[in-house]
């Protein structure tokens, strides 16, 4: 009995979850049909109720539609001027500056935000654990670290949404051949699942290795 229960277990319950997280996702999502008047929503309009997922589906297609009109030189010179408007509005000037400078950072194909897992001692040099490099100090606080440090991002488990941000020196850091996806899984699962390029890496090994490069 009690096999039978936890191999329905191992089945069921990573199946409820993923079908709570896409449910919760959907939900969000769909409630941009919120915007709309009843009248123009399609769901309440055609059929009478509502539909989930077409939310979702209006949602995907404003932010296609709004990167393919922004990508060229009216829809930029339209984004600028939007931009202008906003830096002359205070408060929202500056809350609106940190979240394009940090989405900038994240989304971009030519940044190096999150896309390398490396190992870090924290929270103490006898113990280590995976974080992902941010990029380098900036600002007053480069200039009061002496020597070479990097900046990085050590998620908690099993939520790596929240984490804490550290600032260590580069000869401390080592990157992991592992990808970001991978790490992520890893430290979602605590450690309970390792990915095929950490098995080797559980094995007894010598201290890590050489720092991270540039």
């Amino acid at each position: 009995m009690r096999k039978y229960f936890i191999t329905g277990l191992l089945i069921l319950v990573p199946l409820a979850i993923t079908l709570w997280v896409l449910n919760l996702v959907i939900g969000t999502l769909d409630q941009s049909l919120l915007l709309l008047p009843k009248s123009y929503r399609p769901s309440l309009s055609l059929f009478g109720f509502e539909i989930p997922g077409l939310g979702t589906i209006l949602t995907i297609g404003v932010v296609f539609l709004t990167g393919l009109l922004t990508n060229n030189l009216v829809g930029n010179y339209v984004v600028r001027l939007w931009e202008r408007l906003l830096q002359r509005i205070p408060i929202v000037n500056s809350l609106y500056s940190s979240v394009k400078q940090v989405s900038d950072t994240l989304f971009s194909s030519s940044g190096n935000a999150f896309r390398k897992a490396v190992l870090v001692p924290y929270p103490h040099q006898n113990s280590w654990t995976i974080a992902f490099l941010t990029g380098v100090p900036g600002g007053d606080a480069a200039n009061h670290l002496v020597g070479d440090y990097v900046s990085v991002y050590v998620p908690t488990t099993p939520n790596p949404t929240s984490g804490f941000f550290l600032m260590m020196k580069r000869s401390d850091v080592v990157e992991l051949d592992m990808s970001v996806d991978a790490a992520l899984k890893y430290i979602v699962s605590m450690g309970v699942v390792a990915p095929a390029e950490v098995v080797a890496v559980l094995a007894p090994t010598p201290a890590p290795g050489p720092a991270v490069k540039e």
